[in-house]
């Protein structure tokens, strides 16, 4: 089953799954897929999720970039997302841009002190809505933060999966290496090798990410698309259709295959 018009829904739903459990998230600037995500985790925590969104006028604790970075710092925060130009497969990013630094052929907004959270965060997931080997790359072209650090270096933070519009990953820190978790329907693990350029540990047979529920679908369509909007006004009407559109996918296949044992 193929799933393109509902992603954005489905990646939502996959990772507020891995948000399950965390006691405080934060979200970036310019991350509405992942923002939506932390709403419906915290939603689906009755609450108990503590969550802080920058640019919210509603789950905004920590005003401004100054005050994340202190709560970053104190070890308030078990959750955060990065969405980094590139990724190599030893964990290290790359918010800066592409080529020989300083002389870049394309030229990213910059670090913005990913470094200093990316080492004091733990379970930071790192977030591709598109998965194009020129992104997941063998080596990064320039460090913006590392995935891994010495064992004589402190370090609570780092990252805890990447999520791409094709799968989903774990890191392994001992290792500093992911692994293939599952691959998103519509996608085959051939894609998945065809579009990574760095190499992976896997399964023979990876699983399928799960699909959402009706009850999820039925929270993305209605109350996150609804909070979301606040902070991403033109993003919130899409999310909603993408739930409405994955939902109609769900229910044509569960009639096809309800046919077919009849």
């Amino acid at each position: 089953m193929s799933v393109p018009a509902g992603q954005s829904a489905y990646l939502v739903a996959t990772i507020a799954r891995l948000l399950h459990g965390r006691r405080h998230i934060a979200v970036g600037a310019n991350l509405p897929i992942p923002a939506s995500a932390a709403l419906l985790a915290r939603r689906l925590s009755a609450g108990r999720m503590r969550l802080d969104i920058l640019g919210s006028r509603k789950f905004d604790s920590f005003g401004g970039l100054g005050g994340m970075f202190d709560c970053a710092c104190q070890g308030r925060f078990d959750g955060f997302f990065l969405s980094p130009g590139q990724i190599d497969g030893h964990g290290n990013i790359n918010l800066v841009g592409v080529g020989d630094y300083p002389r870049l052929k394309v030229r990213w907004p910059g670090s913005h002190g990913s470094a200093l959270l990316y080492m004091m965060i733990p379970n930071i997931i790192l977030f591709r809505d598109t998965h194009l080997k020129r992104a997941l790359v063998p080596k990064v072209d320039f460090i913006s933060a590392t995935g891994t650090s010495p064992p004589n270096v402190y370090r609570p933070g780092g990252p805890g999966a990447l999520v791409t519009s094709m799968a989903h990953f774990a890191f392994d820190r001992a290792a500093a290496r992911f692994r293939l978790e599952s691959v998103h329907l519509g996608h085959t693990l051939d894609d998945i090798v065809e579009n990574t350029g760095f190499d992976f540990d896997r399964a023979e047979q990876p699983a399928t990410t799960p699909l959402p529920d009706a009850q999820t679908l039925d929270l993305i369509e209605g109350e996150v698309s609804a909070a979301v909007a606040e902070i991403y006004p033109q993003f919130a009407p899409s999310l909603s259709e993408s739930a409405a559109a994955l939902r109609e996918r769900i229910d044509k296949t569960t009639r096809r295959q309800e046919g077919a044992n009849a």
